[in-house]
């Protein structure tokens, strides 16, 4: 008797299974990743004190290298939220609570919010959780002018890269934005997060002085949370990303398409928890940090991705709008040129 094959569309697909062993958290290299990461951010916290005393200068310098060290440690936040810089669950949200603390995070309530940028990223018809607002070329032309002003205002580098994560970090993160009723533990997130920022500043204000204490924290989180979503947002927003309805969109394309290699030199790729490899990072999210180098380079289907310079990423700064015919994200002036074309073009019938 012939036997049935099985149907083909119930099996997983190949890079589930080479993906696989690259996913399995390692304790030391977690542990490990924990303490050269921390010590160094609460060690440059001390020396950033004593610098007062010598040139603020040196207190700003100092404080751009601390901003790397807790974009790192934001990093081993973010394995956390995916489960996978421990074995435990548990332990992955304990760690994750704690570090949430230092990148001024609420944990729970950023952990939902980015799993939802994963399941939808690229998806025209879930946007809005977790990412950079973009718009269709239909969709902005739809805009009255008052909204229109307000899309280019936000999507301005200095709105979009200073103006922005600084009021993210300071404020957006202390309001239980997007919470729905039932949602305690996100709340909680919140409030706990809040609860505990604030005895950390009335302790250090009482100690050190609350003008010392403003002026060490402030640019550590400025310049990390500059860095964190420049990162993040030219990983995403490159000319030939993948933007599809939800009809045409695919998983694994959007990960591998619709997310950037970022290519840096080892000293940035370590400050930047691996992030670099984002393309991977999407296709599973379940891979540790410390992972992600070897799955790229030791399989060569995941290296036929979009690969970013930082002199290419500086181009995808003036992207604003996802054009559906060409399947482009464009500047505002070949928006401009191409509404020009289409305008003049005869209408069909």
């Amino acid at each position: 008797m012939q036997q049935t094959p099985s149907n083909p569309a119930k099996q997983p697909p190949e890079w589930v299974n080479i993906i696989k062993p690259y996913t399995v958290p390692n304790t030391w290299k977690s542990t490990w990743q924990m303490i050269n990461s921390i010590l160094p951010f609460f060690a440059i916290w001390v020396l950033m004190y004593y610098s007062l005393q010598v040139s603020y200068l040196l207190t700003l310098v100092l404080a751009f290298v601390n901003a790397g060290f807790m974009m790192r440690i934001f990093i081993i936040q973010h394995d956390c939220g995916h489960n996978s810089f421990f074995k435990s669950t548990k332990l992955n949200n304990f760690i994750g609570s704690l570090l949430g603390v230092i990148t001024l995070t609420p944990y729970f309530h950023w952990r939902k919010s980015h799993a939802k940028h994963h399941a939808g990223s690229g998806d025209l018809d879930f946007r809005g959780f977790g990412d950079v607002d973009t718009l269709t070329v239909q969709e902005y032309q739809a805009l009255p002018w008052k909204r229109k002003f307000f899309y280019r205002f936000y999507r301005n580098p200095i709105v979009l890269f200073i103006i922005a994560p600084t009021l993210l970090f300071t404020i957006g993160h202390r309001l239980p934005l997007g919470i729905e009723k039932g949602e305690m533990k996100e709340r909680e997130s919140v409030h706990g997060t809040n609860a505990a920022l604030l005895l950390i500043f009335l302790v250090l204000g009482n100690t050190i002085g609350y003008l010392e204490t403003i002026a060490l924290w402030l640019p550590i989180m400025v310049f990390g949370s500059m860095v964190g979503v420049y990162l993040f947002y030219v990983q995403h927003q490159f000319e030939d990303t993948y933007w599809r309805w939800h009809k045409e969109w695919d998983y694994a394309e959007a990960a591998l398409r619709g997310s950037s290699f970022f290519k840096m030199n080892k000293v940035l790729q370590w400050f930047s928890g691996n992030i670099g490899f984002h393309h991977l990072h999407h296709l599973s999210p379940m891979i540790p940090n410390y992972n992600l180098e070897r799955a790229h380079y030791e399989n060569p289907q995941f290296q036929q991705v979009e690969t970013l310079t930082w002199a290419k990423s500086f181009k995808s700064v003036f992207l604003h709008l996802w054009d559906e015919q060409t399947h482009k994200l464009i500047s505002w002036s070949e928006y401009a040129r191409i509404k020009r074309q289409r305008s003049s073009q005869p209408m069909a019938g």
